[in-house]
């Protein structure tokens, strides 16, 4: 392709991404991989070649990378016949003859990887060996043999660091012979764009205080795997979840786990396959003891070099560690095309999927901790809260009862104002008095219609015409309001505008943008609602009761400021989500592009798959495409807000606080960040 017909290509499908739906190859940045504990024949290499030849031809296009225990071409538990010449030539002939086999499906095949012992020099090691495409990649000799308890590894192999070499391979005797590079300083690069950088180590190496692993990691290894047969005693489950999601979560990679299976077990110990996938910490998924034999999971590569790049810690200790130099080997596997996800997706990535109450009540407290601590630093006479009957104010107004309760305050040291203006309607008035009362706040109603009619007439607003002007006005009143009560009675506004206002900027600036103190500000509107549910649910039965009525009616009022006037029939005409779009896709938006910096591709392909699987929530590529392009107009364009937004909790991992989550120029061009 010429370079003229390159372009125009490119530009046909910019123009077809910004206004039609395309979905980028290989946009999700995925990186698939597969934990798989064949059946092991003990000392028999030519029944356990076939069995993982059977595997490998099952996982066709299933995944990039293929994991088998540690000596899983031999059996494990083989003890002192590894010294028997017989048993070592065979996995010798073993490994050429599965090298040979992966030519069958070429370069599209996966990496595979199995266990075996392997003289050199007369010695010899417990291996990895990498196989792809016909090509024995790499092998890795295991750095760290136990030899305590019930294993007696020295008892046959030789560990240590060995530096990469070129080694020969001599497997049989009509010249099988295989060329690779021995040695446990290396790191496998699968890919041919955008490489994977994959490390190593068998099993006890990650028992070390410094393992192998982490090593491979602070040179670039992006996934750690291991090969292990570790047997199963009472606790040591958990106590490898332990260690290894530590691993994980210090190296800032993904890590396999593959364990040797029931079939291992012999004389006095029994083997599980307990196999596990992490991610930065996070357990991806688990094969549990004695059950599962196949893990398959993705590891998102954006995720990873996002939050490295981001931890300035990370980057430190790998310039600051003595360190041996590694060795990298390619191995051309084009990454597989990713149609189906395997990682659990939610479409509200905010919202607790588990253990709900307790996770919205562990947030509730770290709002009202925040709460009561400004209110003994300020040493505050009372607390205002601007309270609408919706969604934000109800929590703000939960918040700052429970804070003045802690602190051994009276009820009333709340402040409740609620300001009907012209699109106040009866429902939301009626509940913000109602909620207050049951909280016993003190409560004002103080009318804003008469004040900003005066206003109009002196800056010349003709009441009759609803744009910005004659929205924000009433905003802008309600703030001076509360501004100037919390000076009259010695206190302090609480905030009630949220995360997901605030990443729009949907709020008036110098208007409900301001505050003393905002205790919503990390919480999205999707985490709002449950949380006022939620918590709103567990006071009224602890402390507060007679709440739930009211509750619940405040959650299904639809999302709005109320600054237009209401319909005919006295109903909310003035719909936000109708306006802006909906919050479960902008809340979507900004988890993923704060807190993992992914590409407007990726987002947007990770939604489809959200929705896709969502039985809730349905939107259309064109409406997903439609709303995430006024999410990043607004994102960029409205970060002037942001950047003098005033103090409050951070509650989770995104946030965008100009003091230290989010400092952004309020001049980029949204145009230019999503081409």
């Amino acid at each position: 392709m010429n370079f003229q017909r390159r372009k125009d290509v490119l530009l046909s499908q910019n123009e077809k991404k910004r206004n039609g739906i395309v979905k980028m190859e290989n946009a999700l940045n995925l990186f698939r991989a597969a934990a798989v504990t064949p059946r092991v024949h003990i000392g028999n290499v030519a029944k356990n070649r076939q069995e993982i030849i059977k595997m490998y031809d099952s996982m066709v296009g299933q995944s990039d990378l293929i994991v088998t225990p540690e000596l899983s071409l031999t059996g494990y538990t083989c003890a002192d016949l590894f010294n028997n010449r017989n048993l070592l030539d065979r996995a010798r002939k073993g490994l050429y003859d599965l090298t040979m086999y992966t030519k069958k499906y070429g370069e599209n095949g996966a990496v595979l990887v199995v266990g075996l012992p392997l003289e050199k020099e007369g010695e010899l090691f417990n291996c990895a060996a990498v196989i792809h495409n016909g090509r024995l990649v790499a092998v890795v000799p295991k750095t760290y043999l136990p030899n305590y308890g019930e294993f007696y590894e020295k008892r046959w192999f030789s560990a240590g660091e060995q530096d990469a070499q070129e080694m020969e391979i001599v497997c049989g005797l009509e010249n099988e012979v295989l060329q690779t590079t021995f040695g446990n300083n290396v790191i496998m690069e699968i890919g041919t764009d955008k490489r994977v950088c994959v490390g190593i180590e068998i099993c006890e190496d990650a028992w070390a205080p410094v393992s192998p692993g982490r090593l491979l990691a602070l040179n670039g290894a992006e996934v750690i795997v291991n090969l292990s047969a570790s047997n199963e005693v009472i606790g040591k489950a958990q106590y490898r979840r332990n260690m290894l999601g530590a691993a994980s979560a210090g190296c800032i990679c993904g890590y396999v786990y593959v364990s040797a299976g029931q079939y291992e077990s012999t004389s006095d110990l029994v083997f599980s396959g307990h196999t596990l996938m992490y991610e930065n910490g996070k357990l991806l998924g688990e094969g549990k003891p004695f059950s599962d034999t196949v893990l398959v999971k993705d590891f998102n590569l954006t995720k990873i070099r996002h939050d490295r790049i981001a931890n300035k810690t990370y980057s430190e200790c790998r310039n600051n560690f003595s360190r041996r130099s590694y060795q990298r080997l390619v191995c051309r596997k084009p990454l597989m095309e990713k149609k189906e996800l395997l990682a659990k997706l939610s479409i509200t990535p905010f919202v607790p999927s588990s253990n709900r109450r307790e996770r919205c009540l562990d947030i509730f407290q770290m709002q009202v901790t925040a709460l009561a601590r400004r209110i003994e630093a300020t040493k505050s006479r009372c607390v205002v809260v601007g309270v609408s009957g919706g969604l934000d104010s109800t929590l703000a107004l939960l918040v700052s009862a429970q804070a003045v309760k802690d602190l051994g305050l009276s009820a009333d040291t709340v402040m409740g104002i609620t300001m009907p203006g012209f699109g106040t309607t009866d429902r939301t008035k009626n509940n913000s008095i109602e909620l207050m009362e049951h909280l016993g706040c003190s409560i004002r109603e103080i009318g804003i219609a008469d004040s900003v009619r005066q206003h109009f007439r002196d800056i010349g607003q003709d009441e009759d015409v609803h744009d910005v002007t004659y929205e924000n006005c009433q905003a802008r009143e309600r703030t001076q309001i509360l501004m100037d009560v919390a000076n009259k009675e010695g206190g302090f506004v609480v905030g009630t505008g949220d995360l997901s206002e605030l990443a729009l900027g949907w709020c008036t600036y110098n208007g409900d943008h301001m505050s003393m103190y905002a205790v919503n500000t990390s919480i999205p509107k999707t985490l709002v609602r449950t949380l006022v549910d939620e918590v709103g649910h567990y006071m009224d039965e602890n402390g507060f009761a007679g709440m739930k009525k009211v509750i619940e009616d405040i959650i299904d009022t639809p999302v709005s400021p109320e600054l237009l006037p209401p319909n005919a029939d006295g109903t909310i005409a003035q719909k936000t989500e109708e306006t802006v779009g909906s919050y479960i896709l902008h809340d979507f938006f900004l988890y993923y592009t704060l807190r993992y910096g992914m590409s407007p591709d990726e987002v947007f392909s990770l939604c489809q798959e959200a929705v896709r699987r969502s039985s809730e929530y349905k939107f259309s590529d064109e409406e997903i495409s439609k709303w995430q392009k006024v999410f990043y107009s607004r994102f960029f364009r409205q970060q002037f807000k942001r950047n003098c937004m005033p103090d409050g909790v951070k509650v989770g991992s995104v946030s965008v606080s100009p003091r230290g989550d989010l400092r952004l120029p309020a001049e980029i061009e949204p145009e230019e960040f999503m081409d």
